[in-house]
């Protein structure tokens, strides 16, 4: 893909879906670490089934630390890896009462040194709760970017780098969103449903393709 294409393909996305948001359900910043560090290796519609139940009862660094690891895997133990993640998000609340406040911090170097937060959700954190134009690559943005050559790379980190170098600034804060969105209802692994896909034509892939594009709203 060169500049025009990525150009085209961000406005494409923009136009379908002009405000794109998580999917994961938060109503505060700690809501949204916890739904985030409860997703990895699960879906968001687990992990939103799960916190329906927990937020209404734990919303808060003290309320979640007084249900403590076997109280909090009670409420997500239908999410994988329960027990370890309920062990990372008891310590993590800890920190937070005892190092800052009882607030979620806004930098990378506070936020990974977290239980359990990475460098892709410190990187959701960051773009979701305080707007930075941050990069959080996880399986769907990763298939995305290498299959339409938008930013190929042979690693999570690769690929983060290359995003950040060719998004355009003024579709970096929402690119993620519309990355994952168009990977997890379009641009699927085992079949891409390139006839449908709304931005076919900017893809290095789509353009190999023989059949006519038919092109459909991308998923909001």
């Amino acid at each position: 893909m060169n500049a025009q294409d990525i150009e085209l393909f961000f406005a494409t996305l923009k136009a379908a879906n002009p405000s794109p948001q998580t999917e994961l359900e938060y109503a505060s910043v700690f809501e949204l670490l916890a739904a985030v560090l409860l997703s990895a290796q699960a879906t968001d519609v687990s992990v939103n089934k799960a916190t329906r139940k927990l937020f209404p009862v734990a919303n808060t660094p003290a309320k979640m630390l007084a249900l403590g690891e076997a109280g909090l895997s009670d409420y997500i133990r239908t999410i994988g890896l329960y027990k370890t993640k309920a062990k990372n998000l008891i310590a993590t609340c800890k920190i937070l009462l005892d190092q800052h406040g009882g607030q979620v911090p806004g930098t990378r170097e506070a936020l990974e040194a977290l239980p359990g937060v990475g460098r892709k959700t410190a990187n959701v954190v960051l773009n979701v709760a305080f707007g930075q134009p941050t990069m959080a690559v996880d399986t769907h943005i990763f298939r995305v970017s290498n299959r339409t050559g938008l930013a190929p790379g042979k690693t999570p980190l690769a690929v983060e780098l290359g995003l950040l170098k060719r998004v355009p600034p003024a579709y970096a804060v929402d690119s993620h969103h519309w990355l994952i969105l168009l990977g997890r209802y379009v641009c699927q692994a085992r079949r891409p449903q390139c006839e449908r896909c709304a931005v076919r034509s900017c893809c290095d892939h789509g353009r190999t393709l023989k059949q006519p594009p038919q092109t459909a709203p991308l998923q909001s």
